[in-house]
């Protein structure tokens, strides 16, 4: 059975994590940061149309409660894809300047890097191998995941000299089956992801024919024990970004208008 989340509220701050990872990491809440009108709280995007000094006194606000440095920060460019990168200090990301390479998943092994990736109804995952001292933070949209982006992060990480069996994950707060509406397009390539067993995610909309509810979340679990990892050594979120609008920032329930969170996670 998988593994839950707890909440924690340091100031005004509000953010997740999840019972399974023994590292310091976090996914972050719309609550606790200094942004305003439609971005207020806590946004984390930089290119949301929020102004530079809030940005940055939300990354100080929520590296301080982690007991992390705002000037250890790696970013992604996310574009969807199933790119992953190893990434070292040379990738640090100083806030407000260009990202140089595109990738939804970054790996690390090395200390005190804050690897951070970004959602706003999409599924975050974060994956570590405490032992190996080897960690991740994996953007899983729905074109990412088909693509088997986990599949990817986790062969990246094993290079590292991770191992699939002591492996934790996380995944976080995202858009929910109940909220998740697509086209056949969506389930066709969740069954082509993963075979079978992707038929347990999908579920027909009885008055709108084509259209179905598709579990993000559950399969991208699903995926993870497919590449080895122990079902209890996973975590998931029950909440729902949509649902839960006043908590999390959701891309669909705002119509784009509308900050980042964060799904965080340093050795």
């Amino acid at each position: 059975m998988y593994q839950g989340f707890t909440q924690h509220k340091t100031g005004e701050l509000v953010y997740l994590t999840g019972d399974t990872i023994p590292l310091r990491h976090a996914f972050t809440t719309r609550l606790g940061g200094v942004s305003e009108g439609s971005l207020a709280s806590l946004n984390l995007g930089e290119h949301r149309g929020d102004r530079e000094e809030n940005v940055r006194e939300n990354y100080r606000r929520l590296t301080a409660a982690l007991g992390l440095s705002d000037q250890r920060l790696v970013f992604t460019r996310q574009v969807h894809g199933a790119a992953v990168k190893t990434v070292t200090a040379a990738d640090i990301h100083t806030l407000f300047t260009p990202v140089p390479y595109e990738a939804d998943g970054i790996v690390t092994a090395e200390r005190g890097l804050v690897l951070t990736c970004f959602t706003a109804d999409c599924v975050p995952v974060l994956l570590a191998d405490p032992q190996a001292g080897v960690a991740g933070a994996v953007h899983c949209g729905w074109r990412s995941s088909v693509a088997d982006i986990l599949g990817r992060a986790v062969a990246a990480m094993a290079a590292l000299g991770a191992q699939p069996a002591r492996m934790r994950a996380a995944i976080g707060p995202a858009i929910g089956a109940c909220c998740f509406e697509t086209g056949p397009e969506v389930p066709e390539a969740v069954l082509a992801w993963l075979g079978r067993d992707g038929e347990a995610f999908i579920a027909p909309i009885a008055d709108k024919p084509g259209k179905f509810l598709v579990d993000l979340k559950a399969a991208n679990a699903r995926r993870l024990t497919q590449l080895g990892l122990p079902a209890g050594q996973i975590a998931v979120s029950e909440a729902c970004t949509r649902c839960s609008h006043e908590t999390f920032w959701s891309h669909r329930y705002t119509r784009g208008d509308r900050g980042s969170q964060a799904a965080v996670i340093a050795l």
